[in-house]
């Protein structure tokens, strides 16, 4: 796990508490405007974090860049994506992502046509459906 002056240095800044479950950082690149229909960012999941069940109104794009991923849609088992890896969300697909219980995961999200809508948040994730019981 990362310090909390290497996280900092990195340029994270702590998430919405009522969207995870554990801790989560943000990092943000690009955000919808005139010209630029798109959100990219980063977010850096502490160990066992996970994001609320939540859907997009357009495709968001994962990048995996450090640690494992696990990702489940809604009626799906629990995906483990190692970095390097990617996942293509299509719109409405009720989903969560998060780290694995022993490392860290950092990922960026490419949402487009944000016009759309970029995220609809849901109910946190249990840990029966973390755990993939």
């Amino acid at each position: 796990m990362y310090s909390d002056q290497e996280i900092e240095i990195m340029g994270f800044l702590p998430a919405p508490d009522e969207y995870f479950t554990g801790k989560a950082w943000v990092k943000n690149y690009v955000f919808p405007d005139a010209e630029t229909d798109a959100y990219v960012g980063e977010v850096m999941f502490a160990p066992g974090t996970r994001n609320n069940w939540h859907t997009h109104g357009s495709n968001q794009i994962l990048l995996i860049r450090e640690g494992v991923c696990y990702y489940q849609e809604e009626g799906g088992p629990v995906q483990q994506i190692e970095a390097g890896g990617f996942v293509n969300i299509l719109p409405g697909i009720k989903h969560w992502h998060g780290a694995s219980p022993d490392s860290v995961m950092i990922h960026t999200a490419i949402g487009i046509n944000a016009e759309k809508g970029l995220v609809n948040w849901m109910d946190p994730v249990s840990d029966e459906d973390y755990n993939g019981k």
